[in-house]
Order: C-alpha cells, then sequence, then structure tokens
C-alpha cells in the first residue's frame, strides 16, 4: 500500500492490499568485457503523488544523455511505466515506438482494482544514430485515469515515467562481467529476488542499480533495500530507511516523483566467488514496483565455445575427420593454451585432442582431428565435441559460462549398398565366335534396395568413375572376347557398390530342319541346318539315299545342300529325285564326339 495522502483517511476506510501476475526477474542479457552502464529518464509527475495537489500528469518529459568520447554505446533498453493497463504506443524524440515486452500487475487497495505496466524495448539503433543530447518521450498518455473521484487518485498511486538503461563500452574500464535483469514486481510488504548467472572474481568496484516506480520520498516507513542480507544506501540521496525516494544517482536529482533510477555501491557486500546474489526489499507502506536490475562485477574469466565446421567422412570408412573451431568470444581473459578438447561418439569417449595457443578475447583456433568410428554402431551417430573436458565430462579451466561448451552433431555414416551375387550367362554362338546376351533383368535381381542406381559397365574404372555405361543390356553383343567380365555399379546417395559376373561363349547343339523344297521360291530352297556354319568350322554333312549310296558332301566352306549330287554314282552331276534321305552330320568338336544323324525329305 502506499502514500500519506492515504494515512489522513485510514481512520475513516478499512485498506486491504493484494497483488497479481507478477513477473519474476530472470537474466535479460550478460555483457563481458570493458562495460558499464547508466540510466537516463524522467518522470511524468508534476509533483509527488500524494500530497494534496491536483490528480494531473504530464504525457511527456525530457532527460540529457551525455557519454563521453570514449564511451561505445553497445545496447539501450527503453522501459517506460505508469498506471493502468498500459500505453504502449508512444514516440521518442517524435519517432514511434511499440514494446517488444510487455508486463502487467493488478493491486487492490481499499477496494479499489488497480492495474500497472511496464512495456520494454530495444532502441539500440536509434540512440546510436543521434548520440549524446536530449531525450524526449511523448504521448505516454494515462491522463484519462486521473480525475477527482479516480481510484488512482484516491489511494495516490497515480504516475508515469520512463528509463534508458545504457551499456556502453570504454577500452579504459577493467574487465567486467555487467547483467540486465528485468521482472515486474512489487512491494509492500516485502520483496525477494534471486540473482544469478554472476561469477565473481573481484569485487572492486562492483555496484547495482534498479528502475523502480511509484516510491515516495515522503512515506520511509521500513524501506530498506538489502543484497545478500546487507542493507545499502547512499548516504544523503538514498538514506538506508528510504532506498525508492524519487531519487536518480546519475544526475544527484532528488525531485524524480514517483520513480528511482538508483546506483549502489555493493563492493563490500558480495563475495569473490559467488554465482547468485539475494535482493531483499521492504516496505512497511509505500508501494514501490521494481522492473529492472543492473549488476556489474569484475570479472576476469575465459569464455570457450566451440563449433563444428566440418565432418569429412568417405564411403565404410572406419575413422572420421572432424574440422573445428574453438572460440573465446564472449570472455574477459584468455583462454590458455592445451585447454582439453573430448570427441564422444554415441556417448562413449572416441577421443581427446586440445588447444594449441593461448586464444585471446575474441579470437578462436581451428582444429582438425581424427578419430576411430567405434564398432557395431548404427549408421545414424551422434557426434559431440567439448571443449575443456578431459574426457571425464570435468574441466581445467575456470570461465565465465560453463554451460556453452560442446556442439552436438547427428551424422549419418555413409556405408556402400549392399547388393545380390549374380551369376555368369553363357549363350550360343550365332557364328563367328559371336553371343548375344540379355542380362536387363539383372537391374533389378542385384540390389538389396530397391532406391539404388544400376549402370553396367566393361571395365572397373569405368564403373568406379561411373561413364560409359552399356546401353543396349537386353541385346548385349561380344565377339571373341569370352570370358567377356561385366562390371555392375550399384549407388546409393552417398556411396557405389561394385560387383561383376561373366558373359560365357558356347556351341550350342545343331537343330537340322528335314525339309527341302529345292525349287528356287525362297522357302527352304537349302539344307537348314542352325547352328552349324561358322561355329562348328571343322563339321562335315553327308547326304545318304535310301539305299545307303553317298550322294553329296559339305563342310564349312562349300555351298548348303540344295539336293544336288556331288558325289560319283548313278547321279552324279545331276539333281537328286524326289525323296527320302538320310544325313550324317560329322561336328569333330571334342564336345559332340557323336554324330547327328537322321532323315529328311527332299522335293524337286
Amino acid at each position: 500500500m502506499s502514500k500519506s495522502y492515504i494515512l489522513i483517511i485510514a481512520s475513516f476506510v478499512s485498506l486491504t492490499t493484494s497483488l497479481f501476475a507478477q513477473q519474476e526477474f530472470a537474466l535479460l542479457e550478460q555483457f563481458n568485457g570493458r562495460y558499464d552502464f547508466t540510466f537516463v529518464g524522467n518522470t511524468m509527475n508534476y509533483v509527488e503523488n500524494g500530497t494534496g495537489a491536483p490528480c494531473i500528469i504530464q504525457t511527456s518529459s525530457s532527460a540529457e544523455l551525455s557519454l563521453q568520447v570514449e564511451d561505445q554505446i553497445e545496447r539501450v533498453y527503453l522501459y517506460w511505466s505508469g498506471s493502468g493497463s498500459g500505453d504502449l504506443n508512444i514516440k521518442l524524440n517524435d519517432s514511434d515506438i511499440e514494446p517488444d515486452r510487455y508486463f502487467s500487475m493488478n493491486y487492490i487497495a481499499s477496494g479499489f482494482s488497480l492495474d500497472f505496466f511496464v512495456a520494454i524495448t530495444d532502441v539500440t539503433s536509434q540512440i546510436l544514430s543521434t548520440g549524446n543530447g536530449t531525450y524526449t518521450v511523448s504521448e505516454l498518455d494515462v491522463s484519462e485515469l486521473f480525475f477527482p473521484s479516480s481510484p488512482y487518485c484516491q489511494v495516490a498511486t497515480n504516475y508515469a515515467g520512463w528509463a534508458l538503461v545504457i551499456v556502453y563500452k570504454n577500452e579504459q574500464l577493467p574487465l567486467n562481467q555487467l547483467n540486465v535483469y528485468e521482472g515486474f514486481k512489487n512491494v509492500p510488504e516485502a520483496l525477494s529476488i534471486t540473482l544469478d548467472n554472476l561469477n565473481v572474481i573481484d569485487n572492486i568496484g562492483a555496484k547495482i542499480g534498479f528502475v523502480a516506480w511509484e516510491g515516495d520520498s515522503s512515506i520511509a516507513v521500513n524501506e530498506t533495500l538489502r543484497i545478500n542480507g546487507n542493507i545499502l544506501g547512499n548516504p544523503l540521496l538514498n538514506p538506508v530507511n528510504n532506498a525508492f525516494n524519487g531519487t536518480n544517482s546519475i544526475t544527484g536529482d532528488s525531485d524524480l516523483y514517483n520513480m528511482d533510477l538508483d546506483i549502489y555501491d555493493i563492493q563490500n557486500n558480495i563475495q569473490i566467488g559467488d554465482t547468485t546474489a539475494e535482493i531483499q526489499l521492504t516496505s512497511g507502506q509505500d508501494l514501490v514496483m521494481i522492473s529492472t536490475v543492473v549488476t556489474k562485477l569484475n570479472s576476469q574469466l575465459p569464455d570457450a565455445t566451440l563449433v563444428v565446421n566440418q565432418i569429412q567422412i568417405y564411403c565404410d570408412a572406419t575413422e572420421i575427420e572432424i574440422d573445428y573451431t574453438v572460440f573465446n568470444l564472449n570472455a574477459t581473459d584468455i583462454l590458455p593454451a592445451e585447454t582439453p578438447i573430448a570427441i564422444y561418439i554415441n556417448g562413449a569417449l572416441a577421443g581427446i585432442t586440445q588447444t594449441v595457443n593461448d586464444i585471446p578475447i575474441g579470437g578462436s583456433e581451428n582444429g582438425l582431428i581424427t578419430v576411430l568410428i567405434p564398432e557395431n554402431v548404427s549408421e545414424e551417430i551422434e557426434i559431440r565435441l567439448v571443449v575443456d573436458d578431459t574426457g571425464n565430462g570435468s574441466g581445467i579451466v575456470t570461465e565465465i559460462n560453463e554451460n556453452n561448451n560442446e556442439q552436438m552433431v547427428l551424422f549419418e555414416l555413409m556405408m556402400s549398398p549392399e547388393y545380390n551375387p549374380l551369376e555368369d550367362l553363357t549363350e550360343c554362338n550365332i557364328g563367328h565366335n559371336t553371343a548375344v546376351f540379355d542380362f536387363s533383368e539383372y537391374e533389378y535381381a542385384v540390389r538389396a534396395n530397391d532406391s539404388d542406381f544400376v549402370s553396367f559397365h566393361t571395365s572397373y574404372q569405368e564403373a568406379s568413375q561411373n561413364i560409359n555405361p552399356i546401353s543396349d543390356i537386353s541385346s548385349y553383343a561380344v565377339q571373341n572376347d569370352f570370358p567377356k567380365e561385366i562390371f555392375v555399379r550399384i549407388a546409393n546417395e552417398y556411396c557405389f557398390s561394385i560387383t561383376s559376373f561373366f558373359l560365357n561363349i558356347r556351341k550350342c547343339p545343331p537343330l537340322v530342319y528335314n525339309g527341302v523344297s529345292a525349287n528356287n521360291d525362297g522357302y527352304n530352297d537349302h539344307l537348314i541346318i542352325d547352328g552349324l556354319y561358322d561355329i562348328f568350322m571343322d563339321f562335315e554333312l553327308y547326304i545318304y539315299s535310301r539305299w545307303g549310296e553317298l550322294i553329296w558332301k559339305g563342310n564349312n566352306n562349300t555351298p548348303k545342300w540344295k539336293g544336288e549330287v556331288n558325289q560319283r554314282n548313278s547321279f552324279m552331276g545331276g539333281n537328286a529325285p524326289t525323296g527320302t534321305y538320310y544325313y550324317i552330320l560329322e561336328l569333330n568338336d571334342k564336345d559332340y564326339p557323336t554324330p547327328l544323324q537322321g532323315y529328311l525329305y527332299l522335293t524337286q
């Protein structure tokens, strides 16, 4: 609850208070290096509320930013706050502003339901372009809430204001860690805020800043500010019993009505090695709302991070080559040489390496390591590189942030495709030691995976390079080059396998057609024997009459029999008459030692 004004009516009204929807404080951003911070802002109140003055408020106010020439702006956040549910469309130096974030709370006092808000946005680019000078926030209009019978006026909680939280860098500063926290919480009666992500190496020059709203200088009822149990105060400006009293520690002003921009020295109130700090606020009467806390601590530590640049692996490889970079970016000290790096594959330690040189602040070092792939791993593996890890999860370097040291990459091993074995093919000699092969079915038979691509080649080199594939796989002719090896390339997305089979030729048994019509009509004008001529080069063919007389003899070099007689007998020199004849075919081939013989019919 709040105000001396409220105390005047306390004897007539029973006051009860409660609060809803407070926003817990959390780290917004951390800066490591030669950083410091300051606040710039102003109230919209003409006078402190609760004084009996007219309950009215401005819609604009101005403040001066005056940094040193060496100060380089790094980040600027604009906060604006006030009574009510919020005015979220304002101007900063006539530029339209809308919030990136918005917090609100509801406070009940004397039966009135009172809303309050704070809005936040990043205005770094605008401040960088403008630099030092006057900054004016305008069109922050909550005035419609304030009239004589307004609940805000009756319980003296009418306010509005704005603040710039400015983080800047200066090479003359010591190495610091600067944390910006934000939320929206209030007292009375007591409030605790835990600040985490701290790393105190040296507390010299340590300080803490607050952006607070709605505090009154006229109310000093158990209004204290503590860090780690130690009470804070700025003599004269912020008494230890009236911490939030409308003051600006940067300018020394005490007329920042109903808001505070205060910075406190905490050098002797935080210890080396601390990773958290506890802020405690108490107020027996004054309503105070906190939206921003900034800490600055001396911190000289490295901050190792690691990025995997490339993983090089070959088909069916037993090892992996990893290209990585170790950074020391968000740091305030060098990362020492020989900082260990552990490599894990599927959770198991696969290798250890280390940095070679000291890595300066903001610097990096590239490295390359080859590790063996563990046996019996699945095709998809998890590769995890951790800097400052000796291989058992522990490190040897104290860092600003111990939770950003690793990168995990899911990686698929490149395995050559499996395939089915292929049998050799043998086809009949069709003449002149030539055979024609159809191995089109092998395109499907060889694949163990239907998505693999198959091609056929005449050499291993061409199959490896995937050049000059055989196009006529359904009628592939080969002459003399037997046995002929055909190479089969089976490829998936990454890899390929090569297998082969042989093409062989054989002399198939000749087929004798037993009808000859030697009438020159173009049909069966001669004795047809498939698979004989230019295949069995030494064959001898004998034609006998039905009485056993040899009437004709031929071989691979003589014309085919057309019913004529070329042997000395009664028909010598003429044509044999129509009738039945007997043939004997001596192939003179080791695979066919027995002659072929049979009957045939001749028509003249």
